[in-house]
Order: structure tokens, then sequence, then C-alpha cells
């Protein structure tokens, strides 16, 4: 299955062994940087880690063979299935003992490793999805518009239209009148063309989930375009394509995916500035750890922001599911609490319940001086 929404990560993180560890095998699986003796070499090493670390796990024998038969189910998959993949990167998840099994295909290469933990390690799979925003770009001329739908680094075509606008044409007349009348049955007949790639715009829009929009025409077409979109539509455009209808789809999507790595690293960058300002003037803001697991435990986190790859074990309460950094009992109802390999991970999955938006910010960034990690609040208590 291909990693494409936000819903099969929730699905993914509500599953729970109830006693049981699950794992979960993250591999890189590039064929463009890697050969596949690599890829497989990586593999084996990955799961040998495995299988070192359950021996000097302290657990009932049940649990150790659940684990176990993951690891043999996982070596089987993987020397069926990985000389013939086709994506940057994998993730498999398993929990033998509750009879759990699921894998993704990932659009980009994550970081190798396996672990072992109460719920699917699902912190890559949101990481790689922050990644990407679903693209909506139009290309169009005088004769013919193209639709697209990009996501993920993939480019599908979801209309075309052809239409056959006169060209300019220069006759006589008397004094010009007729060359001039011309020209305005032209520029109307135009204008009317226009009118119905921006309708089939919108159209397409609502029947689908688009973060952006990408325009590509002649620059003398602008002007005369973006007033006809209609006005929700004008926010959504972040930027305009040199690629005509006559290019190919690869050409639309490297100039397309260009943009969407500069407007990315622009829309951190403002999110950070906003979250530092708000800390700032002591509004509603929080940064640190433990201050923004309390505001989680609390329900008053609106937006989660972390950096790219910060890990730090951390506790849950079993009976509350609240999460600490180190204490050893709930406060709420003093019940001992659980031992995580990451807090972080088990923080975004809590955020996700709740609704919470999710950013991954890319080191460098402001970010690392507030401890790495923070949030957006809906409220204050």
């Amino acid at each position: 299955m291909k990693l494409s929404s936000r819903e099969q990560i929730e699905n993914l993180s509500r599953f729970r062994g109830d006693g049981f560890l699950t794992t979960s095998f993250y591999i890189r699986t590039d064929k463009s940087n890697m050969t596949k003796k690599e890829i497989a070499l990586s593999s084996k090493n990955l799961l040998s880690s495995g299988r070192s670390q359950l021996e000097q796990m302290e657990m009932s024998k049940d649990k150790k063979e659940s684990i176990s038969r993951d690891l043999d189910k996982i070596t089987r998959f993987c020397s069926k299935s990985l000389s013939s993949q086709n994506f940057s990167g994998l993730a498999i998840f398993s929990c033998s003992g509750q009879d759990f099994w699921e894998f993704f295909n990932l659009p980009a290469s994550p970081q190798n490793r396996i672990i072992f933990d109460q719920n699917p390690y699902v912190r890559p799979l949101s990481a790689i999805l922050d990644q990407h925003h679903r693209i909506f770009a139009l290309t169009f001329n005088r004769r013919e518009a193209k639709w697209y739908d990009i996501f993920m680094g993939e480019i599908s075509l979801l209309e075309n239209l052809v239409e056959d606008v006169p060209s300019k044409v220069r006759e006589g007349g008397w004094e010009g009148y007729e060359s001039k009348r011309i020209e305005r049955h032209i520029a109307a007949h135009l204008r009317d063309f226009f009118k119905k790639i921006a309708q089939k715009t919108f159209e397409l829009f609502k029947k689908n989930s688009f973060d952006w929009i990408f325009l590509g025409c002649r620059e003398k077409y602008c002007s005369d375009f973006e007033p006809l979109l209609h006005p929700y539509l004008k926010t959504k455009v972040k930027a305009w394509l040199k690629a005509m209808p006559s290019d190919s789809p690869a050409t639309v999507l490297k100039e397309s995916l260009g943009f969407e790595k500069k407007l990315k690293k622009e829309e951190e960058d403002e999110i950070v500035h906003r979250f530092v300002s708000e800390l700032e003037k002591g509004g509603l803001a929080i940064s640190g750890l433990k201050r923004t697991l309390r505001s989680l435990n609390k329900g008053e986190v609106q937006t989660l922001l972390t950096t790219r790859y910060f890990s730090k074990s951390g506790r849950i309460c079993p009976k509350c599911n609240f999460l600490y950094v180190d204490e050893l009992r709930c406060p709420s109802c003093k019940r001992k609490t659980d031992p995580l390999v990451d807090v972080i991970d088990e923080a975004i999955e809590a955020a996700m319940d709740k609704n919470c938006q999710v950013r991954h910010i890319m080191t460098p960034s402001k970010l690392d001086r507030f401890g790495k990690i923070g949030a957006f609040l809906r409220y204050r208590t």
C-alpha cells in the first residue's frame, strides 16, 4: 500500500497490541542511490540488529516469541519484495501476537531503523506526509488547457480541454474598421474560453482536496485570466509556471516540485517566525518538551511543532494516556507510568487523535533554540 493520506497514519496509530509489542521496520529502498545488493545488505543488518536487541530484552516468553515471528515475517517479505521495490522507502508494522501486519511504500527515504514499542512508530510517516502538499496545476494557452493532480512526487492528468480560438488576423477594410471588428471578436472568443477554463478549474477543485494551485501560461494571459477565478481559488494560487499545455507531464512535475520545495521552506520559516513572536509577547504558544506535553495532555494544543528527527525517551500513563518526560507515577491518577522509546512519536499520535496540526520543522531553525518542540495553543488554562 502506498502512503498517501493522514487517515492512513491515524488508523495505524490506533492499533494497540494489548500487552504485545509492535515491530516497526523502516528501510531505504531508493535504487537511484543504492544498488539492490546494498539495499538487501541494509535490510539484513537491520534485522540482525533487531534480533540482537530482542535477546537483551527482559519480557515474557510469549511476548518474545511474538517479536521473533515479526522478524521472521519481515525477513521473508523483504527477501521476496525488496528487489522489485520501486519506491524510495518501505515501512512495515507487525504484531504477530495480535495477527497484525501492515506495510507502506514510501515516496521518500526514511532513516533505517527497527523499533519495538507498544504502538506502531508512525513519526517518520507523519514527517514524510508533512513534506508534501497536494498541488492543482493548470497549464493553458489560447487553444488548450490541461489540469493535473500532483502529490508526493507523482503527477496525473485530471482533464484536458481544447477549443479552436482563432488567431489574430489583420484585414483591410475602410480605415481599419474591419480589422478592429475582427480583433474584438477574437478577444471576446478568447475571454469566453478563459471563462470556461476558470469554471472548470472551480469544478475540479471542489471535487478534490488541494492545498495549492500552480498556473502555467504565457505572461500576457495572466492579467486576463486571474480575475476570472473564483475568489477562494485566488487565495490558493502560489506559483506561475513556465510550463505550457504542449509540455510533457514530466516537465510540469519537475518545475512544480521545484516550487513546492521553495514554498515549503518559506512556509516553515513563516510558521516558526510566528511561533517565536507569539512566545516573546507571552501569547498562545509554549515551548520545551515538558510544557508542550503538559498542554497536550490538557487538550490546549492547536498546532504541534517539532524539529524533524528530534527524539526523546519518556513515559505514558496506561490509564489516562497522559505523556510525561520522567514522571514515574501519573500525577492525575497516581498509577505507575510505562516507559516509551520516543515520547515525541507518542505526542504526534496524541496530537493527530485530537485533530491538531503537526508540523515537522527542518533543522537548523529558530525552533532549535526553544527545546526543539513547542505548540500554538487553542487556549491557556
